[in-house]
């Protein structure tokens, strides 16, 4: 667990919170060679104020914290903005992070050879999923139901099996996600972040199953 400090690493951070990897990529500040900073040096190198960086890191480490509200339009936003959008966002810099390790550590006998095909294939049928929810599941959860709700919501459950079967070959494509020994820092954020996406989306699956579809069962029958 990384102790939220200006003198921790970059790397650590980098390697210990999920996300983090990103931000200093877009703030241009190396989280693989340059991994040994201090957070305050790397910020002060880049031209940063080391305490608003810090804040951000935190700021990345609450959002996992969100507890899901009880009521159900409260619910479904809870699920937009914790689930939908951050699958969103993190897809964006694991794609490209992925493709980056596979060119570079090709060769090992380690190497998550196809995480990247496996991670396109992932993002094209979340993101279809998550757009029928948003253009018709949701409106209809949020207007109190419909008699016809049986029909996307069957629909919804297939489709997070399928879901399902697509991050299990994530997984098996980079050995369930088992660093090897002397992993670089781009190799061990990728994977950090991968644990954290395939824990989101597997609870944000349960959420839905469990306790949103369930809300409306009776409407289903």
């Amino acid at each position: 667990m990384v102790v939220f400090s200006p003198e921790t690493s970059v790397g650590e951070f980098a390697a210990d919170l999920p996300g983090a990897a990103e931000i200093f990529r877009k703030a241009d500040i190396s989280f693989c060679c340059g991994g040994s900073l201090s957070l305050a040096d790397a910020a002060t190198r880049a031209g940063l104020d080391p305490a608003a960086l810090l804040a951000e890191l935190h700021a990345l480490a609450d959002v996992a914290a969100t507890e899901a509200p009880t009521d159900t339009p409260a619910l479904i936003d809870h699920i937009l903005s914790r689930y939908h959008q951050t699958h969103r966002a993190e897809l964006e810099w694991l794609i490209p992070l992925a493709e980056k390790v596979e060119a570079v550590h090709g060769d090992h006998q380690a190497a998550p050879l196809g995480v990247m095909a496996a991670l396109i294939a992932l993002e094209r049928e979340l993101d279809s999923h998550m757009m029928k929810e948003e253009q018709v599941l949701f409106p209809m959860m949020q207007a109190g139901g419909h008699p016809m709700i049986a029909h996307p919501i069957a629909a919804m459950r297939h489709e997070h099996d399928t879901t399902n079967d697509l991050l299990r070959d994530v997984l098996r494509v980079t050995h369930n996600l088992d660093l090897p020994d002397g992993a670089c820092r781009s190799w061990t954020a990728l994977y950090t972040g991968l644990r954290k996406f395939a824990d989101d989306l597997t609870r944000h699956i349960a959420l839905e199953n469990q306790v949103l579809f369930p809300r409306f069962a009776a409407q289903a029958t």
